[in-house]
């Protein structure tokens, strides 16, 4: 078993800037139908939700991008938080390799970070 790390941090302007000129065609191609449900339920705050998931899967694909062969979408990973509110990656095409994705992410006015750890194969 192999373990990789990976972080992130984005300015939340530069991710609604994108929302708002790329609209729903932005959406589709990082969000899954779960997340941008989840992120627009968070009216006031909803772009540092966006920008959290965004960092997150920022933050898988270094760790895993040059470990694994396989080409993966925004889209592959889900980020959503569990019954207790602990953020967690749901694989939507299981890839084989991984074992398993733990991460974090926070978020103030300005920033949002993720950080990842990765067991895989």
């Amino acid at each position: 078993m192999n373990i990789s790390c990976g972080t992130d941090i984005i300015e939340i302007e530069r991710v609604k800037q994108s929302i708002e000129k790329y609209e729903e065609k932005f959406k589709e191609n990082i969000f899954t139908l779960n997340e941008v449900k989840y992120c627009e339920s968070h009216k006031s705050q909803k772009y540092q939700h966006y920008a959290a998931r965004f960092a997150a899967k920022e933050a898988i694909f270094k760790a895993i991008s040059k470990k694994l062969e396989s080409n993966y979408s925004w889209t592959d990973f889900e980020i959503l938080n569990n019954e207790k509110g602990k953020p967690e990656v749901i694989l939507k095409n299981k890839i084989k390799e991984i074992e398993s994705i733990d991460i974090s992410i926070s978020h103030c006015k300005d920033y949002a970070v993720a950080m990842v750890v990765v067991l895989y194969n």
